[in-house]
């Protein structure tokens, strides 16, 4: 008879066991998402104030249609990327293309002397920066879940319930900070 109810409460221990265990596990995989959505959000921001930059250097070297079109193009891939790695690839794309820009803005004083092409470039310089805290949130947040269900006793049971090691958000050296433009 004892035999039985230490079984009985050896099996609802283990029960209640994996049950804070995957909620644990939702609770972590829920911020890696959240964590994505700040990302996300950023990006979009950056994605808006593209098409501005664009038209505003266009006013004043309207020459210079490939890298326009080069940086219309990069901002749709990044706009269209699906995964993590993708988008990674895309930023780093529409990053060099952002660079070359503002390359072509510095031969034009005027265009650097306006209101506009200054807010602009504030504008973007602000939001590299809360991209780049977005991101490096993100990845401790992946950094704790891979953690988590990597490691004993998680890992036993986190391949049966469906959860999966996230990848991180690396980009290239050079698109870890805001493109520079001397004046």
């Amino acid at each position: 008879m004892w035999i039985w109810i230490v079984l009985v409460g050896l099996v609802v221990l283990l029960g209640l066991a994996l049950v804070l265990l995957y909620n644990r596990l939702v609770r972590l995989r829920n911020r890696v998402d959240n964590a994505w959505a700040q990302v996300d959000v950023q990006l979009r921001r950056r994605y808006d104030l593209i098409p501005n930059l664009v038209e505003t250097v266009k006013g004043y070297a309207s020459h210079e249609r490939a890298t326009f079109e080069e940086v219309t193009r990069a901002r749709t891939a990044a706009q269209q990327a699906k995964t993590v790695d993708e988008q990674a690839e895309a930023e780093n794309m529409l990053t060099a293309a952002i660079g070359r820009l503002f390359a072509v803005a510095e031969a034009y004083p005027e265009l650097r002397a306006t209101e506009n092409f200054q807010q602009l470039q504030a504008d973007l310089t602000d939001t590299e920066g809360k991209i780049a805290v977005s991101r490096q949130v993100y990845n401790d947040t992946v950094l704790t879940y891979n953690t988590a269900i990597q490691t004993i006793p998680a890992n036993l049971v986190a391949g049966m319930l469906g959860f999966r090691a996230r990848q991180f958000f690396e980009t290239e050296d050079a698109t870890r900070e805001a493109p520079r433009v001397a004046f």
